[in-house]
């Protein structure tokens, strides 16, 4: 089993995506980039720790690539704003792909710079690609936040849709 680490805003909006594809075998909402080990969801938040709120994909690279995972990832960020996710502000919700060996980073900036050079935005691309530290889990009420609050997650997502239609370009053919 291969794993990948994505942030990109609330992780209760990141795992849906991926937890759907054929190939994930898990995704685990947590914390990752700070300064304080085991980090809570109220230390996250009130953006003190240094973490990312992020979800840990662990899929079968037989069924589902990297770069597939990638794809999705794109597709359910802002990559233009280093700062925040949609209606979610602050460091801990930046979007960041995260990798565990070369080939992860070779793959993910070759994918940024695809997304550059298709001026699908009309801002720089400012998602980061560092490298994978500790990963922590968040607690379990946040853990499948989309089975267990449906008309929360819902309403995220609606807003994400939202946001998307007003301020991303229509691309060219």
């Amino acid at each position: 089993m291969e794993k990948a680490l994505f942030a990109g805003g609330c992780f209760w909006c990141m795992v849906h995506p991926f937890e759907t594809m054929n190939g994930i075998e898990k995704v685990v909402s947590g914390y990752t980039g700070g300064h304080i080990p085991h980090p809570t969801y109220e230390q996250v938040k009130e953006q003190k720790t240094g973490h990312t709120e992020a979800v840990l994909v662990y899929y079968d690279e037989a069924i589902l690539s990297y770069d597939d995972l990638l794809t999705i990832y794109w597709q359910q960020t802002d990559p233009t704003d280093a700062m925040g996710q949609f209606m979610d502000r602050g460091e801990s919700y930046r979007p960041v792909i995260f990798y565990y060996d070369d080939n992860q980073k070779n793959m993910a900036e070759a994918s940024k710079h695809k997304l550059e050079a298709s001026n699908q935005y009309d801002k720089l691309i400012v998602t980061t690609i560092e490298a994978a530290g500790p990963f922590y889990p968040a607690e379990e009420e946040h853990q499948e936040f989309h089975k267990k609050n449906p008309a929360a997650y819902a309403r995220e997502k609606e807003q994400r849709k939202q946001w998307a239609e007003t301020h991303v370009q229509e691309v060219s053919e």
